[in-house]
């Protein structure tokens, strides 16, 4: 199965080329830049390095979030159109389950962060690929709190993603520096660890693939505070791409 991945749900931004489970190539970026002008660079890159087409591909893979509203959507956007005009599957994979991946120590807690600003975040708990606790958008004080009380082991407990912002309350809610890794390359999301994730997944209609944001955009959240939401209304515009 020839796959190609992508993730743009972060400051990172990551694209792989995959072939029956071995890496062709991979490309990712850990800089400040918009995503829109490098993510089609990089697939076209590697493609042309791979003697590839978007015929030749199987399956397209996404990070389907959550993450950043604009990176969630431009990669969704890419993906689902490859998949659409060349009628390819596309598969969505949790951009939190991404980062949980790459740590590779058995029976670990894995906890994947993404920063959501003012003490909030993005995270979830999962234990080898599965789940512990969801998911979630979350104030991290209040996570930390529910993941002593879901977790017994809390020796077993590795931080992982974007924790720069919430070491001291990590630290506070009793985690030792040595289970919050720092080391770049394995805190970045890796496209290739995403491909490997979505290969036993069931892939979904490109028409209706959508990114899950799990939080709604600012600027809907002020509207609804003083607009009542209509019962008929569409699931959330901001799902629309």
């Amino acid at each position: 199965m020839k796959i190609l991945a992508l993730d743009s749900s972060s400051k990172a931004l990551s694209v792989a080329l995959v072939s029956d489970e071995q890496i062709l190539g991979e490309i990712t970026l850990n800089l400040k830049k918009n995503h829109s002008t490098t993510l089609l660079a990089a697939i076209d890159f590697l493609m042309a390095q791979s003697e590839m087409k978007p015929k030749d591909l199987d399956r397209i893979v996404v990070a389907q979030g959550p993450g950043s509203y604009t990176g969630l959507r431009l990669a969704a956007t890419v993906g689902k159109t490859l998949a659409y005009t060349c009628a390819k599957e596309i598969v969505g994979v949790s951009s939190l389950l991404a980062l949980a991946s790459r740590v590779k120590t058995e029976h670990a807690f894995v906890i994947p962060v993404m920063d959501a600003r003012r003490g909030n975040a993005y995270a979830a708990v999962y234990q080898n690929a599965q789940v512990i606790i969801e998911d979630q958008h979350c104030v991290f004080s209040d996570f930390l709190a529910k993941v002593t009380q879901k977790v017994s082991a809390l020796d077993q407990v590795v931080f992982t993603g974007e924790t720069e912002n919430f070491t001291s309350q990590i630290r506070a809610a009793g985690f030792l520096d040595t289970q919050i890794l720092t080391d770049s390359l394995a805190i970045l999301p890796s496209a290739y660890e995403i491909a490997q994730l979505a290969i036993l997944l069931k892939p979904e209609e490109a028409h209706g693939f959508a990114p899950h944001y799990l939080k709604k955009v600012e600027a809907e959240e002020r509207w609804l505070e003083t607009h009542e939401e209509a019962e008929n209304a569409a699931s959330g515009y901001v799902q629309r791409i």
